[in-house]
């Protein structure tokens, strides 16, 4: 579902707290980069209105901050956050998505028709990888 930080901060914030912060040790320094408030946020809730996935688009053509809480993994919530995600960047006429994946993530982001676009680099402690979906017909 399409939100904003000003309508759901509580529960993107709360979400990617326990995901990047508390799960991955990323420092809080890097996480709050001051981007999040001119973003489109997508948030993914659970029949009992639990925010349970989150990921955010940025205007530079960039898909960002996706995380989806442990226990709901494997479940397909990350697909239909990234399916959300691609709509909302072919309705923007977009002519591609970028993203950063951490590594252990390039293989999802592969299924969904991703390619890699750069070499192995280190964000907050983790190894990434630049990868892109070109969009066609825009």
């Amino acid at each position: 579902m399409e939100t904003s930080w000003q309508k759901d901060s509580p529960a993107l914030s709360q979400l990617r707290r326990e995901v990047f912060i508390h799960e991955q040790h990323v420092p809080e320094a890097l996480e709050w980069d001051g981007l999040d408030e001119s973003a489109v946020h997508l948030i993914a809730w659970d029949l009992g209105a639990k925010a349970i996935g989150c990921a955010r688009l940025l205007p530079d053509y960039k898909l960002g901050r996706m995380a989806v809480l442990a226990d709901h993994r494997g479940q397909g919530v990350g697909m239909a956050l990234l399916q959300s995600g691609l709509e909302y960047a072919l309705q923007a006429n977009w002519p591609q998505v970028s993203i950063s994946a951490q590594n252990h993530a390039i293989g999802f982001y592969l299924k969904a028709g991703f390619v890699l676009t750069g070499n192995e680099y280190m964000d907050a402690g983790i190894p990434h990888r630049d990868m892109c979906l070109y969009l066609s017909g825009n």
